[in-house]
This record gives C-alpha cells, structure tokens and sequence, in this order.
C-alpha cells in the first residue's frame, strides 16, 4: 500500500463515518421530533398556563388589596379601642373621685 492509497482508504473511512453520524443524527431527529398533534397540544397547555399565571396575578392582587384595607380596619379598630381604654379609665378614676366625695360626705353627717 502506497502513500497514495492510504490517503483514499482513510480518506473514504472518514467519509463514511461522516455519514453514518449525519444518518443516526437525522433519525435521532425524526424519532424524537414531536407530532403536529402533539403540538397543538403543547400549545393548548402553553395557553392554559399562561391563563392561570393571570389568574395567579389577580388573586395575588386581590389579596394584597383585601389585606390593605383589613390592615386599614385593624388599625381603626385598635385605635378606637385604645380611645375606649382611656375613656373608661377616666371614668374609673371620676367614679372613684365621686365615692371618695359621697364617703365624706356622709361621714360629716
């Protein structure tokens, strides 16, 4: 074997094993690629996912909305208990005034 046809023989070898990877690629391809059906159903979940990430959105929207304004109530709500507070212990210590008063009063007697 000469210098020559070595060249040929290997050449030929790595022509050959360039086709047979472009062959297995190419069914690779054809085997996993998937259906016209298969993607209109990929396209339907595609659109249902997308529907209830919106979905998703509002709800968080939403609740951040009702929270805001529970959060606004309680305030209300603890302010106006914190005046009640102070309004009862006010009169406490008017009716505790007013019996100190009547005691004496009624002592003098």
């Amino acid at each position: 074997m000469n210098r020559s046809e070595f060249i040929t023989v290997t050449a030929l070898i790595l022509f050959g094993a360039f086709l047979l990877g472009w062959l297995a690629s190419w069914l690779v391809h054809r085997v996993v690629r998937p259906a016209r059906s298969d993607m209109g159903e990929l396209d339907r979940m595609a659109q249902e996912l997308h529907e209830a990430e919106d979905a998703r959105n509002a709800a968080i929207a939403t609740m951040a909305e009702r929270e805001a304004v529970l959060t606004a109530r309680l305030t209300g709500a603890e302010a106006e208990a914190r005046a009640a507070m102070e309004g009862l212990r006010d009169s406490r210590s008017e009716v505790e005034e007013l019996r100190d008063y009547i005691e004496k009063a009624l002592a003098r007697r």
